[in-house]
């Protein structure tokens, strides 16, 4: 068994898809019209056929109660991981994201949070 697709709540599938292909660097996948919402995918420029995001929209209660909750209790709703998260952090601050913790060290990683603009709080981690 491995992992083929995970997925994300956004509030906006276009301005998701926007912020993580332009701003993130994720490359589109599968851009699939499911009545008025889209099976949308982006996978990483340096894995393509590695695992998928699916960027899923938050139409359900739960999901947007869910994504509400863990947001304002400043959870990240997803991590990924970066070579030079120094450089990461510059270059997305200078993209206009705004974080919500700067680079810190956490044990055997240093840890950074920003708003996706989308409802949610990613975390980028960088090992040592």
């Amino acid at each position: 068994m491995k992992i083929v697709i995970t997925s994300l709540f956004v509030d906006d599938q276009a301005k998701a898809q926007s912020f993580y292909h332009y701003v993130l660097g994720f490359e589109p996948k599968q851009d699939v019209p499911m009545g008025q919402h889209r099976w949308l995918t982006f996978t990483s420029p340096n894995d393509p056929h590695g695992v998928e995001l699916l960027l899923e929209p938050n139409v359900h209660p739960a999901a947007k109660a869910y994504q509400a909750a863990i947001k304002a209790d400043g959870i990240a709703a997803a991590s990924f991981e970066v070579r030079d998260i120094q450089a990461e952090y510059e270059r997305l601050c200078k993209a206009g994201v705004e974080f919500t913790t700067p680079p810190s060290e956490c044990g055997p990683m240093t840890v950074a949070v920003f708003d996706d603009t989308c409802g949610n709080l990613i975390r980028i981690a960088q090992r040592h």
